[in-house]
């Protein structure tokens, strides 16, 4: 794309006119003011600058953080980079004639104690004319104006520069900038300028020392100190111009430990030391001593002469070290990409110590092109849902390689926030300090593009892994028995890709399924459920469950609860085990709110077993006639209970889903399930008295072959009987609320009833307290007798003092 001079917005509030006679362009212009002006009385004016004021904008106002200075300045010898390399096909002499000319780098170094910061590139350089024309024109970029040169306006060469200002931003932490350039076509000269309205320049006394390119000197200000830091600026560096096509080297310094020869004055000193410490006793030793001493003295000289003593000593030494060891691999074609590179590419670019679980690589082209590496993490971030609406995007923007942004939400939706990788584009809509995108169409098209790309990507991966089990299946069924050796091959039980990134981003999968209704049908595809017929550690799809349904189901059923162990032996499965009919198993906070955004898959809606009107789908006529003749036996048992119960139970009927279980409780249709209700109950900002309202009412279905249904119709017809039939059916609904996973309203009415039935189960007349216990009163001899013991005890340890 080709980007105007935008920059004249940042000085249009401070613009002073000038009039420019010129009769011939005023005739041709005419402004609609509700009247015709006369176009001989028009006078043109020019737009002129006031560049210290204008500098001052640049400096305080355009840019948010002063560390962009450093990617300016290194793009900026990107792309002087970028000229020579051109230049050079057609006139291989620019390069020079020796291997050192011809290298095309950049160095960083820098000065604490001058308190300096030196950036050197071996680029084209610039003339005495291009210093003047470059730097001291604001918003005027050689860049663009070199591109246009030599591709004839079309600006097709992929050159970092666009407006012209990003020179500028090493005032933010300067206040002195020395630049010494060499062009092949002039001598070397220095350009210094102290952030105000005017510049300097001259020939450099010291001749044409560069040989090529430009150097740029810092004097930093006190408050940029820390870019004197190694550690800062090779962090700088990695950051936003990792992927500049050239080498990047800093100066950098390293301390080591090594070990030197002690000095003679050392030794000596040493030697002496030893001597006056020597013990008295040894001046009396025999003389045969003496000479073996002696002896022995001669060799340990001759030894130590041979191999003189060392000490350690620390040592500061300077070298220079590449930064951007690690290469735009984006821009080469997949077919020459070794899966160990994207490897340490996605290590480089995440900090990751594993190695990713899957990739896409792709470049998109149309309406937007660029280019694309997208990676799915083998594990999730800890803290991931700890602030997930405050979480950015993990995709690395980048505009000719150059770093623009790397936290973003505008391209890749909050639930995608795992995925990380780079997205490359050389005409993305940016604003003119390059740390912001600006808004644009094309910036939606472009985040459909990635999302499309992520789900096709995890698409795959699941099929993949459906297609493998498929066939170890296959293979199973096909093997003798008696061949079951393992030959060392994988563990049959080893999970699959798709299986590890599920249990890792399941959730972000559901959260995409509640946010993103445009791709709620290929997000539906890769969700993944346990179910009542999966094996431990096992996964299962809609497609395969709705495979794996019987000819009359024509729904989806699941239930939903706080743990599987509880959904597991929840009375709602009893007719379906019986039936072998298969339930989805959903143990996830989300996993509701998730289903509830689904309505149906491929045709088939999705059922909770918890609610009302379940039907199985094989129901026969004499089920229905059976159904009837329950509903009208225990219609009296309904109406009476339904009286005692008020405003508890909204309704009472048969059920035809349990079969051992007494009684449940089911929500409406459009209700809060149990699981709903406690998960409301549980938010930490949330209302109860609010929530309240939107709990549903309840419905108790009974099951008409049970004793106790059975025996408590009995008891409602009696009329000495109702006050036992009514504690009977409140117990009743209170088992049967927490068996269904409610909490219970009234614990303590509930406690009142166990005890009264407690007290007819032990047959007892009353629960009223039986009197205190009495204390027995202690015999006086006793009390004399124990005084004796003690006396007799007294007298024993004195004697055992004594003795």
């Amino acid at each position: 794309m080709k980007f105007a001079r935008v920059f004249v917005f940042v000085a249009a509030a401070l613009l002073v006119a000038t009039p420019v006679f010129a009769e011939e362009e005023a005739k041709a212009a005419a402004v609609e003011t509700g009247t015709k002006v006369n176009e001989d009385d028009m006078e043109k004016f020019e737009f002129q600058a006031e560049v210290s004021r204008l500098m001052d904008i640049i400096i305080n106002s355009l840019y948010q953080n002063k560390d962009i200075f450093l990617r300016e300045v290194i793009s900026n010898g990107s792309d002087a980079l970028d000229k020579i390399r051109f230049m050079a096909l057609g006139d291989p002499t620019l390069l020079g004639d020796t291997d050192e000319s011809k290298k095309l780098e950049m160095r960083i170094s820098f000065d604490k104690d001058e308190r300096t910061l030196t950036i050197r590139d071996t680029g084209i350089g610039m003339t005495r004319e291009d210093l003047i024309q470059n730097l001291g024109t604001v918003a005027k970029s050689g860049t663009t104006q070199f591109v246009e040169a030599m591709s004839g306006g079309s600006g097709d060469m992929s050159l970092i520069g666009q407006f012209g200002v990003g020179f500028y931003s090493i005032y933010l932490v300067a206040d002195k900038v020395q630049v010494t350039s060499k062009h092949a076509d002039d001598d070397q000269h220095v350009w210094i300028s102290t952030a105000d309205s005017t510049f300097s320049i001259a020939p450099d006394p010291e001749g044409n020392t560069l040989g090529r390119g430009t150097e740029i000197k810092l004097f930093l200000k006190e408050d940029a100190e820390e870019f004197c830091d190694q550690t800062k600026l090779e962090a700088l560096v990695k950051r936003y111009s990792e992927f500049i096509t050239f080498p990047i080297y800093l100066h950098k310094s390293k301390t080591e430990t090594i070990e030197v020869p002690v000095e003679e004055d050392e030794d000596e000193d040493e030697d002496d030391e030893e001597a006056d410490g020597e013990d008295d006793d040894d001046e009396g030793a025999d003389d045969e001593d003496e000479d073996e001493d002696d002896d022995e003295l001669e060799a340990d000289e001759y030894d130590e002469e041979d191999e003189p003593e060392m000490t350690t000593k620390k040592v500061t030494t300077w070298d220079w070290e590449r930064i951007n060891t690690q290469g735009a691999i984006w821009t080469r074609s997949t077919d020459e990409i070794e899966d160990s590179e994207y490897h340490e590419f996605y290590k480089s670019i995440s900090k990751d110590f594993d190695a990713p679980l899957s990739w896409t690589h792709f470049k998109a082209e149309g309406e937007i092109e660029f280019r694309s590496i997208l990676f799915v993490p083998k594990r999730a971030d800890p803290a991931a849902y700890e602030n997930y609406y405050g979480t950015s995007s993990a995709l690395k923007l980048y505009v000719r390689k150059v770093l623009i942004q790397d936290e973003f939400e505008d391209l890749l939706p909050r639930y995608l926030n795992f995925i990380k990788g780079v997205v490359d584009s050389d005409d993305l809509p940016l604003n003119v300090s390059r740390e912001t995108l600006q808004q644009h169409k094309v910036l939606k098209v472009m985040g459909k593009k990635l999302v499309r790309k992520v789900l096709d990507m995890l698409r795959k991966m699941a099929q993949a892994e459906n297609k493998s089990g498929d066939d170890e299946e296959d293979e199973e069924d096909e093997e003798d028995v008696d061949d079951v050796e393992d030959d060392g091959g994988e563990d049959e039980d080893e999970e699959g890709d798709y299986t590890k990134f599920w249990k890792e981003f399941g959730k972000n999968i559901k959260l995409g399924l509640i946010e993103d209704s445009s791709n709620r049908s290929k997000l539906s595809k890769l969700l993944r459920f346990v179910s009542t017929t999966t094996e431990e550690g096992k996964y299962t799809s809609f497609e395969q469950y709705i495979e794996r349904m019987p000819d009359f189901q024509d729904v989806i059923y699941y239930i939903a609860g706080e743990s599987m162990d509880k959904v597991q032996e929840s009375p709602f499965l009893e007719r379906f085990k019986n039936k072998g009919i298969e339930v989805l198993l959903l143990t996830d906070p989300i996993d509701e709110y998730a289903v509830q955004n689904l309505p149906e898959f491929d045709g088939k809606k999705l059922q909770a077993i918890t609610k009302e009107g379940l039907k199985f789908g094989d129901e026969t006529d004499e089920d229905n006639k059976r159904a009837e003749l329950y509903k009208a036996k225990f219609k009296p048992l309904g109406s009476w209970l339904e009286g005692v119960y008020g405003k508890k139970c909204e309704k009472v009927a048969v059920s035809n889903r349990v079969t051992d279980t007494p009684a449940i409780i089911v929500t409406s249709q459009y209700g809060y399930s149990a699981n709903m209700e406690r998960i409301q109950r549980a938010q930490a900002f949330g209302n109860a008295q609010q929530s309240s309202y939107m709990f549903s009412k309840k419905t108790m279905e009974i099951n008409p072959r049970h004793p106790i249904i059975s025996q408590l119709l009995e008891l409602t017809e009696g009329e000495d009987t109702k006050d036992q039939a009514e504690d009977v059916a409140h117990m009743l609904f209170d088992t049967a609320l927490m068996n269904s996973g409610f909490e219970m309203e009234n614990p303590k009415e509930f406690s009142a009833r166990m005890y009264r039935l407690m007290q007819k189960g032990l047959s007892l007349d009353s629960l009223e307290l039986l009197e205190e216990i009495e204390i027995p009163e202690e015999p006086e001899e006793e009390e004399e007798e124990d005084t004796e013991d003690l006396d007799d005890d007294e007298d024993e340890l004195e004697d055992h003092d004594e003795l």
